[in-house]
């Protein structure tokens, strides 16, 4: 098997899209992949997040994971981002990281990545895939190969059926409404198993 370098990539208020990366990094390991789990830099001020008990105690709670670099991204032969919806467009944290990544494009060091994503919202009809897409528009323009999950296996419809990246609802209580766990690891597995098709290809 080609052991293939996987960077789950996530930004993450209350803890559902640090959840989904965690499941991504199950299922991907499962697959046989070497997975690295990274978050993007918080922009948000501090002050702004001392007010909010649920996104402080998450940045506390999660201070130990890496911040993700440009450097990761060249590493990996495939990439997961898990964001939340804002307004149908991924969160200003995810953008402004890949706001960084014109030297890499540039260069052509972003050409053939294998790629996918997923989302939470407060609703179903909250703009996931709309967020989930915006996501993808960047990968179109670095030449990325993007693996959406479809219909491929019958988790997808327990989850709630997204074809364009597993995506869940969250409560006002921060808890996730949907079953997506088995969901997550199937798309992990598939974005896995493609990169491998990929790097054997170019091998």
């Amino acid at each position: 098997m080609t052991n293939v370098k996987l960077a789950v990539i996530y930004y993450s208020m209350g803890g559902t899209n640090y959840q989904l990366s965690k499941w991504a990094e199950e299922g991907a390991k499962e697959a046989g992949a070497e997975v690295k789990v990274l978050k993007v830099p918080e922009i948000a001020p501090q002050s702004v997040i001392d007010e909010n008990a649920g996104w402080k105690a998450h940045v506390e709670a999660t201070k130990q994971v890496p911040e993700v670099t440009t450097n990761d991204l060249e590493w990996a032969d495939a990439i997961i981002f898990s964001v939340p919806t804002r307004f149908g467009n991924m969160p200003a944290q995810m953008k402004q990281f890949l706001d960084t990544t014109g030297g890499l494009w540039f260069n052509g060091k972003l050409v053939n990545k294998v790629v996918s994503a997923m989302t939470s919202a407060q609703n179903p009809h909250g703009g996931q895939e709309a967020t989930i897409l915006s996501l993808y528009t960047t990968m179109y323009h670095w030449g990325a190969i993007v693996v959406a999950p479809g219909y491929t296996d019958p988790v997808i419809y327990g989850a709630g059926g997204n074809p364009y990246g597993t995506s869940v609802s969250v409560s006002q209580d921060g808890k996730m409404i949907e079953d997506v766990q088995a969901a997550v690891k199937h798309q992990a597995k598939r974005t896995v198993t493609v990169a491998e098709w990929v790097k054997k290809a170019n091998q």
